[in-house]
């Protein structure tokens, strides 16, 4: 059997929303594209776009969790983006939000970490 797939979103947990959805939108220009709440105020999820593709960052924040940072293990997954324009430029301003966590200047390439401690690797768009 020969199955097709498409990627549709990737999920992490947050442990405040509006904190969250201020950094993707500042350092990375994702947008929310939609939300879903729970009616008795358990969760919420909100996935964010970037007004090119399909795929969607998937951000959830529990009620119950506490209020405390999430177990990230080894924190060796993570996203990867491409950003346009000049690719230095952009890895100064993200120096300057405090966000820029690690570089490998032999690669050319750097990550970020958004406030919960998730690595993003950035990428220039060519």
């Amino acid at each position: 059997m020969e199955i097709k797939s498409r990627f549709d979103h990737f999920n992490i947990n947050v442990t405040d929303l509006d904190r969250s959805l201020a950094f993707y939108d500042r350092a990375l220009g994702l947008k929310e594209v939609g939300r879903k709440e729970a009616a008795d105020g358990s969760f919420v999820l909100v996935y964010l776009g970037d007004g090119e593709g399909r795929f969607r960052l998937e951000l959830t924040w529990l009620r119950d969790h506490a209020a405390t940072p999430y177990e990230l293990g080894e924190n060796e997954s993570h996203l990867c983006l491409r950003v346009e324009g000049d690719y230095a430029a952009v890895r100064e301003y993200h120096r300057a939000m405090g966000c820029l966590c690690y570089e490998n200047h032999a690669m050319g390439l750097y990550f970020i970490n958004d406030p919960d401690d998730y690595w993003i690797e950035v990428l220039p768009m060519k």
